[in-house]
């Protein structure tokens, strides 16, 4: 049974004349909220109801999803996802000496660093976004998160988390504060690369690379003839071969947090048929890699790029995934390209730009979060590693 907790905010500040009390609440699905509701609060966003509600649906194992709203005279000010889990603190720590020291301590002591997590946000969206009612000005925006915040932290209370967190908060952010004054402490997250369409086709995009990355990038693109590319809404009875090359893909990276399912691939696609799609990039009949991506009128996602290493290789598939991301935003006027979090220096070398995120987390015990900001600037992700692509 779906079930919100819910708590009346005594001091609201008032909202354009509104004089009924706030009051916050967590629900266990997003389905109670409804897509109206939770999408006027987030305006100008793609993975917005039916990206999380999908999420939602899609079965990944060690999750528990919620969702926290602030209402006022029935009508939704600001909102956020929150996820449960069980959190080992090495899990974004790359492979070497720290996290094999941590596995041989785990040995004997099987819980050491290992938290039930409580954090706002999403482990399969691009940002912790704090979503506000169009109508809340900029200067109530903080009272408002107070408010949200003691929901989530009763709620992660009684659910037994310890640990708390808000994950990739864009920064800079006017919330910084607030997490600060509540102790939270910040660590550096993985940034977020896009790229801005300031060039009308692909030759120009080319001019504006370095000279050696613009030759790199022209052999490279010489496999295009061997390779058939094709765009699906539905994948059909390649969705098993897509999570063969997703597993490989996410076998070799040094990060792992979540573990995506066929239901999350195939829900993204069907609940958000005008808003999402798949690229196939065939050798002959063999499905070498797939690219999922969501978009709306400005701005496309790139979500996961899943390739046979070994096969796929040879035809330089992630750079051809680039030229054609940026050849779709040519052909539908789109004016951002966002690849993402990790691989950066690829990306850079292409020409993106990165938004800078922090997570930012706090321990019930005062002498446990003493230990973990002592130890964060060690386990904070850099997505330097190059494996997947």
């Amino acid at each position: 049974m779906h079930q919100a907790l819910g708590i009346d905010i005594a001091a609201p500040l008032p909202l354009a004349g509104a004089t009924s009390a706030s009051a916050a609440a967590v629900f266990s699905s997003i389905r109670m909220i409804g897509r109206e509701a939770w999408n006027t609060c987030f305006a100008g966003e793609i993975e917005t109801y039916d990206y999380l509600l999908a999420v939602e649906e899609a079965g990944l194992d060690g999750f528990d999803w919620h969702y926290v709203v602030v209402r006022e005279g029935g009508e939704i000010l600001a909102a956020m996802p929150i996820f449960l889990c069980h959190y080992a603190l090495e899990t974004t720590l790359e492979t070497g000496r720290i996290r094999q020291a941590i596995e041989r301590v785990r040995r004997v002591f099987d819980g050491f660093l290992k938290f039930r997590l409580a954090c706002l946000g999403s482990p399969c969206t691009e940002a912790g976004l704090v979503g506000f009612h169009p109508r809340v000005a900029a200067e109530r925006q903080p009272a408002l998160f107070c408010a949200l915040l003691d929901a989530f932290e009763a709620h992660a209370s009684a659910n037994g988390c310890a640990l708390t967190a808000i994950k990739d908060l864009p920064l800079p952010s006017h919330l910084q504060s607030t997490l600060l004054a509540r102790g939270y402490s910040p660590v550096d997250s993985m940034p977020t690369a896009w790229l801005d369409i300031e060039f009308e086709t692909i030759e120009a995009y080319l001019g504006t690379l370095s000279p050696g990355t613009r030759k790199d990038m022209r052999r490279k693109l010489r496999s295009r003839d061997s390779v058939r590319i094709e765009y699906t809404t539905d994948f059909g009875p390649l969705l098993p071969r897509v999570m063969e090359l997703y597993r490989q893909t996410r076998a070799r990276s040094e990060w792992q947090f979540e573990a995506l399912t066929g239901a999350y691939f195939d829900g993204i696609l069907k609940r958000m048929p005008d808003n999402a799609f798949c690229v196939f990039y065939f050798v002959g009949d063999e499905l070498l890699a797939a690219n999922l991506l969501v978009h709306d009128e400005d701005r496309l996602i790139d979500k996961f790029f899943c390739m046979d290493a070994e096969a796929g290789r040879p035809y330089n598939l992630y750079y051809l995934s680039w030229f054609t991301n940026l050849d779709y935003c040519l052909r539908h006027g789109l004016s951002c390209y966002q690849s993402g979090q990790a691989y950066y220096r690829n990306k850079v070398r292409l020409g993106s730009q990165l938004t800078e995120n922090a997570l930012f987390f706090r321990h019930r015990n005062p002498l446990m979060q003493v230990i973990l900001k002592w130890v964060s600037g060690w386990l904070a992700a850099d997505g330097t590693d190059e494996h997947a692509a």
